[in-house]
Order: structure tokens, then sequence, then C-alpha cells
């Protein structure tokens, strides 16, 4: 098994902290029965692990492939639509076996884990992993790093583009939104929604922080299902236009080549600017705070509960008391009930 200096460890922490991305209408319709499922049986071909990652990316490099960790949690219905949608279908689960192991992690969980000469619980190692959402994922190279990390669900062809990115080693040649950008559009609306868009102009971002308010830009694209249902479903749903009162807003083309002066007052391409804050994925929707710090972000494909439930979280300063945002999700949901209130997850 290959050491692991002090260094080194907080050298992988810090580049496990990748954030990723979304999906599409109609692609991941649920059942009312998927609500809550409660305890799902991984397949059988997952890697039966001792939970040393470091002797785990050795074995896979061992056999020509890398490791990808899945953190889950029972009751999770993305989950579930992982394994059952994605990893239920034939191409994608002979591709996962040809490129990766597959190591499971349950962000509550009591087992150890030892990454190099450091021993800590599943869930110490997915609150120092800063893992908020279920299921993520977490791809290794063969020299220990993490070279790509998906926080939330995606729908099975674009999880098929990411085990083709990863399994072929093409991070050292493309960046993974290049990468994405090459292949067929979904079908989509063909518009860039800016109807949200509270800021006078996104020429100059800096100039649209205010004192005690938060800023959230969303990166769209023009051809971009997900896109469409997040802006002409979610966002206009009643409670979503109070949460979106709360904070100045501001729509972004992704793939702009316009220069504006970001958040933090440096001037860049819209392009270059999604590029360094790794936004691999639309819609993706980013937070910062009225210093231009980035405080939190959601780029994965969430139902119109988890999207107002990350703009409370940030709007009312709860990431601030309660770093674990599923924590926080429970919690909410709970005082919605108590209040007389319907909570559908995945509705």
């Amino acid at each position: 098994m290959m050491q692991l200096t002090l260094k080194i460890f907080i050298t992988l922490f810090t580049l496990l902290l990748i954030p990723v991305h979304a999906h599409a209408a109609g692609e991941t319709e649920l059942t009312p029965a998927m609500v809550n499922p409660g305890h799902e049986e991984q397949p059988e071909w997952f890697k039966v692990s001792f939970l040393d990652l470091y002797e785990d990316i050795a074995e896979a490099a061992d056999e020509n492939k890398r490791l990808m960790i899945y953190f889950f949690q029972d009751g999770c219905p993305y989950c579930k639509k992982l394994l059952e949608d994605n990893f239920g279908q034939r191409e994608i689960t002979d591709k996962t076996r040809k490129y990766f192991d597959v190591v499971t992690l349950n962000i509550w969980g009591d087992r150890e884990v030892t990454v190099g000469d450091k021993v800590m619980k599943e869930k110490e190692f997915a609150a120092a992993l800063k893992v908020q959402y279920t299921p993520t994922l977490i791809f290794f190279n063969e020299n220990n790093k993490a070279v790509y990390r998906a926080n939330g669900y995606y729908p099975p062809e674009k999880f098929d583009v990411v085990l083709d990115y990863v399994g072929q080693k093409k991070e050292g040649e493309i960046s993974f939104q290049d990468y994405l950008a090459q292949l067929a559009p979904q079908p989509a609306s063909g518009k860039l929604h800016t109807g949200v868009s509270s800021v006078s102009s996104i020429d100059n971002l800096n100039a649209a922080l205010e004192p005690g308010k938060y800023l959230l830009v969303i990166f769209g694209q023009k051809q971009c299902a997900t896109c469409d249902e997040l802006h002409l479903d979610i966002l206009q749903r009643p409670e979503s236009r109070e949460l979106l009162k709360r904070m100045n807003v501001a729509v972004v083309d992704l793939w702009s080549e316009q220069a504006i002066v970001t958040p933090d007052g440096s001037k860049q391409k819209i392009y270059d600017w999604a590029k360094k804050l790794d936004i691999n994925y639309a819609p993706g929707l980013v937070y910062f705070n009225d210093q231009g710090e980035e405080v939190f972000r959601s780029d994965a494909y969430l139902k119109a509960f988890h999207v107002q439930s990350v703009m409370d979280y940030v709007t009312t300063g709860a990431y601030l008391e309660q770093p674990n945002f599923q924590r926080y999700i429970d919690t909410r949901a709970d005082h919605l009930r108590e209040q007389g209130i319907e909570v559908n997850l995945m509705d």
C-alpha cells in the first residue's frame, strides 16, 4: 500500500473538493413509491473492499482500471435512480466494470476508512470531503488524485459520458466542459432563460453585490432541457419566487465569450470564468456572499424542494451554523410538516 504523508493527505482533500452537475425535464420522472425507497441492494459486482482506499486505487490500477467511490444514504431516491436506471442498463454496467472498481461509502456510516496513515469513520470522511448530496461520485486516477467529482444524480446518457471521459483518461487532454460540448445536445428550447434575473446588467457582477444580500449566478445554456425545467417550472413556483426575492440574481450563458467583471472584481470572459469555477454542467447555481466569495453551489439534478432548500439554506445563513446540507434538509422538512405543509421531495 502506498504511504500517505500529511502533506499529500491535505492535498488529496483539496483536490477532492471538485464540484459538478445536473439533468433534464422528463428524463428522470420518479414514481411516488420512490419518495423514500429505504435501503437499496447494491449490485453484486461492486467491489468488496476493506476500505483501504490507496490499496483499492493500486489494485484497480493493476487491472488498468480506476477507482470510483460512491457516497450514498438509505432513503435516497436519487441513489435508487442511479442503481436502477443507470446501472440497470447493461451497456452502462459493462462500461463501468471495464473502467472502474466501485467502492461504496455511507455518508452516515461508522465503518473505518483508511487513507494512508489516517483512519476515520465513513461519516467523518464524507464530512471532510464536504459531501452534501447523494449520490456523490468521486473518481481517482492512478496517482491517488481525484480527477472528477459528480455531486448528485446524472441521467444515464450523461453518466455514460462521464464514464468515457474518466475511464479513457481524457482529463489530461480536454476539460469535461469542452468534451461534453462536442456531443450532440439534448432536445431543448434553444433559449437562454433570463426572466428571473434581477441585476441591471451582467457586465459587472461585482457591482451587483449588496451588503447583507447574496448573489445567485445561474450558469445556463441554450440547448439544455434541464435549464428549461428549472426556469419554466421550478423557479416559477410561488415559494421559489419568494426565495428569489431575497437575492440578487444573474443568469449567464456558460459558453459566452462576453467579458464581464466577476463577483471577486476580476475581468474575464464568462466561458473562462465558468471553467475556472469548474462549472461542467448546466444549470449550475452558484451563491456568493456580499464579499464576492462563493459560499455554496448546486450543480446536479434537483427537484423543486431541494432547489428551494438550497436557497433557504444560503439566504438564512443556515450554512454557517449547519455545515451538513443533508441534515438541514431533514430539519427543514420536519419543520414544514409540523406547520401542516405537505413535503414531497420528488415533486
